[in-house]
């Protein structure tokens, strides 16, 4: 058996999971909004204990590395190289971006194109776009308002996972599936990520370093 441990502080709630041979088997979640830094290793511990593992039995770290909290992806990651290095075992990331496209991929097999679109903040967006075959065609990245249409004109038939509110004013798509659950669905993270583990894509613990995409200033 197989065991991963999955780490995602990069939104306001955190979350560790357990998954063995790509199936989850315990999960736990705070309730306390941006407090990663004083819950997270406590939560490591309780879902450990829940799926009655110990820390040496671990076979990988995987992390959600962002986009998202600058400060929340920092201890999400610090946690994780930590870890990694004490166990010598491989650290593996995942964007959150790759991770909502193929939910929606999961939802709407029938699509053309699997659109992420996150809000950064006024007039800017996280966006990754993905086609049939889930290959990566627009890879995450930050974008200004004005890219938007640019950057997605003429497609169709497509698949968005968003939290930005009336976007299907702003994408004149022709059938246009939209969908608004932004968490991360953690039954297919664990699936996604053991593919990941067993094809060997890891990263390099010393120069691992979260997915921010954007620059500290982006404009006045």
């Amino acid at each position: 058996m197989q065991y991963l441990l999955h780490i995602d502080t990069s939104t306001d709630t955190g979350a560790v999971a357990i998954g063995a041979d790509g199936k989850l088997l315990a999960i736990r979640t705070n309730t306390e909004t941006r407090n990663h830094a004083a819950t997270l290793n406590v939560m490591i511990n309780d879902v450990l204990a829940d799926a009655h593992i110990s820390l040496q039995q671990l076979n990988g770290i995987v992390v959600c590395a962002g986009p998202g909290s600058y400060t929340g992806l920092r201890i999400g990651m610090s946690t994780a190289k930590g870890l990694s290095y004490a166990l010598d075992i491989p650290l593996l990331l995942d964007n959150r971006l790759t991770l909502l496209a193929y939910y929606a991929c999961k939802q709407h097999a029938d699509a053309s194109q699997y659109i992420s679109l996150l809000f950064a903040r006024e007039k800017e967006y996280f966006i990754a776009v993905y086609d049939t075959s889930f290959t990566c065609i627009l890879s995450p990245q930050h974008i200004m308002e004005e890219q938007l249409n640019i950057l997605v004109k003429n497609m169709a038939n497509t698949a968005i996972i968003t939290n930005v509110p009336d976007i299907a004013n702003q994408l004149k798509f022709n059938n246009l599936r939209i969908l608004q659950d932004t968490q991360i669905n953690f039954d297919l993270w664990v699936s996604y990520a053991f593919e990941q583990y067993k094809n060997g894509s890891t990263v390099n613990l010393a120069t691992a370093e979260p997915f921010y995409l954007k620059q500290v200033f982006t404009h006045k």
